[in-house]
């Protein structure tokens, strides 16, 4: 059976690399990552029905899997927003599909984005999940320039079994995720080192 390249990553490299590195007793404290969601809003489609067509076919393109819309949860009269109105589309990736797109987003879709210098850590939402933004669709190369009527971005969140930032992080990141140094999880590794040095000294 042939497993996508990072999930045989992921079991192969970085479960031995964090149990370490975090000094877990067991290689199942190491985080998975159980699904990732692309979301796209698409708040003209209030008044343009065919922008949600488009943008599932975009999203369809981008993930390798039908993407559905996503609905109103409440009116607003303002807005002339109805409840169950489509106002944008969505994917959940799970599996192997999440695998391959976590491949494809590393190495080709996000060295196409405009002065990359590395994504931000701050992503983190303190219950070991991330969301990365994206601010045009035109980075995968599932999308033909030619066929894009309008630049849409989305958000990309890879929801983690960890209810830790920091393990999460480093779980991302050892897979291939190019994030930029931190300052808060660079103190939080020379702390587990200390202590593991401290321990090995006792």
């Amino acid at each position: 059976m042939n497993y996508p390249r990072l999930k045989k990553k992921y079991f192969e490299e970085v479960i031995p690399s964090i149990k370490e590195k975090m000094n877990f007793s067991s290689p199942m404290q190491v985080p998975r990552i159980l699904k990732i969601s692309i979301n796209q809003g698409l708040g003209n489609a209030v008044g343009n029905s065919k922008l949600i067509e488009i943008g599932e076919k975009e999203l369809t393109a981008i993930a390798g899997q039908k993407a559905i819309p996503k609905k109103a949860k409440k009116s607003v009269s303002n807005f002339k927003l109805r409840e169950g109105m489509p106002i944008g589309v969505m994917v959940t990736l799970r599996g192997d599909r999440m695998y391959e797109f976590l491949d494809r987003f590393i190495s080709i879709s996000l060295p196409r984005v405009r002065d990359f210098r590395g994504l931000n850590a701050d992503c983190f939402d303190g219950n070991g999940n991330c969301t990365i933004g994206i601010k045009e669709q035109i980075i995968f190369p599932e999308i033909s320039m030619d066929k894009v009527s309008k630049l849409n971005g989305m958000n990309v969140t890879f929801v983690t079994n960890s209810d830790s930032d920091y393990a999460a992080f480093e779980v991302l990141k050892s897979i291939g995720l190019p994030f930029k140094d931190s300052k808060k999880f660079t103190k939080i590794q020379q702390n587990l080192n200390n202590t593991n040095k401290e321990e090995i000294s006792a």
